[in-house]
């Protein structure tokens, strides 16, 4: 049989995902929680064959978070990380925490089994990497901007920044000074906004 952790804040989720799992002879879910700070712990209880893990859980813990800290501790546990929010960043940041799959919620269950199937195989999936639009001629943002837009949305000052990147306060202004330029921003708090109004970033995870 193979073990399955379910880590999602929605018990809706939760439960439909069980009952996707109950019809199928091979899966057995072994255990669920609405906080991806549990993750650590139920999988040394529980030592499930794969983690479905949603990015955004109860008490803003992280489920990017979570997925590195299951990396680190179990090298063959599976981890598939999901969301409900088509925020940028999630897929490249769950490839980047070690997941093994990233999947939007709108998938429909088939392609959740199949993924999951595809992932204790030793396959990979992660989407196509979506970008925001700019206007036309400007170049999409590099990974350094994606960095500082997410820390920007967080409210971090420049120096914050600078600090949590290890560079320096004026190459930070510089990449802001892009940011803007390529977006015709005219403020760092307007740029904000358009990225948190417009569902490109979620400052809390």
């Amino acid at each position: 049989m193979i073990k399955v952790l379910i880590v999602d804040d929605h018990t809706s989720v939760r439960e439909a995902f069980k009952a996707m799992f109950e019809k199928k002879d091979d899966f057995c879910v072994v255990g669920e929680s609405a906080n991806a700070n549990d993750c650590v712990l139920l999988c040394e209880r529980l030592n499930p064959d794969i983690v479905l893990l949603d990015v955004c859980t109860e008490g803003y813990s992280s489920g990017l978070v979570a997925t590195e800290n299951i990396k680190q501790n179990f090298k063959d546990i599976k981890v598939v990380v999901m969301s409900g929010f088509d925020e940028i960043s999630y897929s490249p940041r769950a490839k980047e925490a070690g997941a093994d799959a990233f999947v939007y919620k709108s998938k429909s269950m088939t392609f959740f089994i199949d993924t999951i199937r595809k992932v204790l195989n030793g396959e990979k999936y992660f989407p196509e990497p979506k970008t925001i639009p700019l206007p036309k001629g400007e170049t999409p943002f590099t990974e350094r901007e994606m960095q500082i837009l997410r820390l920007i949305c967080k409210h971090k000052s420049r120096g914050e920044i600078a600090s949590e990147l290890y560079i320096s306060e004026n190459t930070v202004k510089y990449h802001i000074g892009n940011l803007l330029s390529k977006t015709g921003c005219s403020s760092v708090a307007q740029l904000a906004i358009i990225m948190i109004s417009s569902g490109y970033i979620n400052p809390l995870y």
